[in-house]
């Protein structure tokens, strides 16, 4: 009896112990839940930390665009092109710096910003750095360091003005293009960040575009086909005939890795384009991005591969280079969609328009040497409007954007390169052309050990010459 009773007892405490581990280890779970959410603090490195490493890797594709240039042309000019790329990067960031940035986001209204010079730090930031540490709490409640965000938002202006730098490579004067260079960044691109990322008419309507398939790519599309429109095509690429003159690359190799890099450097700037990494939301949906991207070019490159025959009689390796970029271009504006075979859809369709889009030129009579107009025009038009298939995007807005954009864009491109025209040049001469711009520009050969080769039809051109003097002896 006593032994029942004892057993009653035992069990009744054992309930109790048992009641009181679950309550314990219901509080416990909810301590480490607290725990794990990110405090705001955290939250402020991260998103800082996110702003400069993917930027960083944007900057990167300065270097792919350099290779992939530098590839393309003919040894004679691939010192320029070097000069270039890393000219128009400091260029960029300098006239980003000054005024561009300002126009972009600070005190936007529907159409511009603010048209004061420089940029920099914040108040409390600066107090804070200055030992002032009550106004830390100001500083963590702004999200990122104000710097961070305008680094990220710098490397992509460059981007937009090595789109202008390939095109009109082997012809375009160095100092008429980095004057140009700095209109593009300072003023054009400005603008039309303001109209969209800055909170601007397009914006407040509706416009989709994530990562700049139109405000960056499409921007340096229409600013390019300007330049190429003024400028003219390289001496000798359209012969009399109406036929084209083959210009094969001087490297392949690195054209090819150019490509890769700009690949490797586009995962930056999609990826860092979700603009904060403080919490689960973000991660999943920066995957997702990175993801999107990924598969996107990789449908372009098998697409142009695929196409290249029928549309170029060939498979032809720089096209099918191009098709990853027009993939690239086209995912750029709704990668965070969430079904990632709508990425492959949309990067397959961009990589094929490419190649179309080169053909296009190359009827029209406007030299691209890199194929930069197809691949960044083209698509990035095709991607904007994609948005309306796979994100969710209004096609009236997106139409209106890609009008409002293109108008603009070219347009005053336009007046830019005539007013160069008009005052400073353009152009090479046809002397410093046809010797290269290395040697004539610079007083440096990037391959000064190899034998530059004679074009095969300045070659044929003195042999019927010279036949024809010899029959009239």
């Amino acid at each position: 009896m006593n032994r029942g009773r004892d057993g009653r007892g035992s069990s009744g405490r054992s309930v109790v112990r048992t009641g009181a581990l679950l309550v314990a280890f219901s509080l416990l779970l909810q301590a480490d839940a607290a725990q794990a959410a990110v405090d705001e603090e955290s939250q402020f490195v991260l998103n800082t930390f996110s702003f400069l490493i993917w930027g960083a890797l944007v900057m990167w594709m300065s270097a792919g665009f350099t290779m992939l240039e530098s590839g393309s042309v003919r040894t004679k000019n691939a010192s320029v092109i070097c000069l270039k790329n890393i000219g128009l990067y400091s260029v960029a960031g300098l006239a980003y710096y000054f005024i561009g940035y300002n126009l972009m986001y600070v005190d936007v209204g529907s159409w511009v910003g603010s048209a004061t010079l420089l940029y920099g730090p914040s108040a409390d930031e600066l107090a804070l750095l200055s030992g002032q540490t009550e106004s830390q709490t100001a500083v963590i409640e702004n999200g990122y360091a104000t710097m961070s965000d305008w680094f990220f938002q710098m490397v992509f202006v460059a981007t937009a003005a090595s789109i202008v730098s390939g095109t009109l490579a082997e012809r375009v004067r160095l100092w008429s293009f980095l004057a140009f260079t700095t209109v593009l960044t300072a003023i054009i691109y400005p603008v039309i960040g303001a109209w969209t990322w800055g909170g601007g008419w397009l914006d407040q309507m509706g416009f989709q575009d994530f990562a700049g398939s139109t405000i960056v790519h499409s921007t340096g599309g229409w600013a390019a086909l300007a330049g190429a429109m003024v400028v003219g095509p390289r001496t000798g690429k359209f012969r009399p005939d109406g036929s084209v003159k083959p210009t094969p690359p001087s490297n392949v190799p690195f054209v090819t890795l150019g490509v890769l890099i700009l690949w490797f450097g586009w995962l930056g700037f999609n990826g860092g384009s979700q603009l904060a990494l403080a919490g689960a939301v973000d991660a999943v949906a920066m995957s997702n991005v990175l993801a999107n991207t990924n598969l996107a070019a990789a449908a372009g490159v098998v697409a142009a591969l695929c196409a290249s025959r029928p549309l170029l009689g060939r498979v032809d390796l720089l096209a099918i280079l191009n098709g990853a970029i027009g993939g690239l271009v086209s995912i750029t504006a709704g990668p965070d969609i969430v079904q990632p075979y709508w990425a492959v859809i949309i990067g397959a369709i961009g990589g094929v328009l490419c190649l179309a889009g080169m053909r296009l030129l190359e009827n029209m009579k406007l030299d691209d040497v890199v194929g930069a107009i197809p691949a960044h025009l083209f698509a990035g038009i095709w991607g904007t409007l994609a948005v309306c298939i796979a994100a969710g995007g209004n096609i009236g807005v997106q139409l209106l954007g890609v009008l409002a954009v293109g108008v603009f864009a070219f347009g005053t491109s336009w007046a830019v390169w005539l007013a160069l025209g008009k005052t400073v040049g353009v152009r090479v001469s046809r002397s410093v052309e046809e010797v290269g711009q290395d040697t004539m520009e610079l007083g440096i050969e990037a391959y000064p050990e190899f034998v530059v080769m004679p074009d095969p039809d300045d070659v044929e051109e003195l042999r019927a010459g010279s036949q024809t003097s010899s029959s009239t002896e």
